[in-house]
């Protein structure tokens, strides 16, 4: 059972879940990438002094791009942001989690930030500001207009 799932309370719904945005797996994509020229490299290096030494950058960038790309799962897989009838809930993490809600009457504004490649992408970071509280910015989150909207609509 989800955590948002689990502390709704009587009669609350959930309207709108959020998601972090895929373009977090870009950097771990991009160093298996790497890796996939470096062992192209070393392939067509064969028999040579050079074989060696691009295998090992390829190894080293096969990890690298392994643990980026399983990070980005984790961060994602950890996260939860809903927009219920009655408050924002965001939590993250696993064992040490983290857990912020603004009940919906508190909230003050909500301000979406989106880069040029964040509009293409329909992704951005959402700040929410509260009475006598601030709510941490959630960034890199998928369809942010839309979480913004159901936020505001309220």
């Amino acid at each position: 059972m989800s955590y948002v799932k689990h502390i709704l309370q009587p009669g609350e719904e959930i309207l709108v879940v959020g998601k972090i945005h895929w373009i977090i797996y870009v950097p771990g994509l991009l160093w298996l990438l790497c890796a996939a020229v470096a062992f192209g490299a070393s392939v067509h290096f064969k028999y040579t002094h050079y074989q060696w030494p691009a295998l090992v950058l390829a190894i080293v960038f096969l990890v690298l791009g392994l643990a980026g790309v399983l990070r980005a799962w984790w961060k994602s897989f950890t996260t939860e942001i809903a927009v219920t009838t009655t408050r924002v809930v965001h939590k993250r993490g696993f064992i040490n989690r983290y857990t912020n809600e603004m009940n919906m009457d508190k909230v003050e504004s909500v301000t979406v930030d989106q880069s040029i490649l964040g509009r293409l992408l329909d992704y951005g970071t959402i700040s929410i500001r509260g009475t006598g509280q601030g709510f941490e910015k959630l960034k890199l989150i998928s369809h942010a207009i839309e979480l913004r909207n159901a936020i505001t609509s309220r």
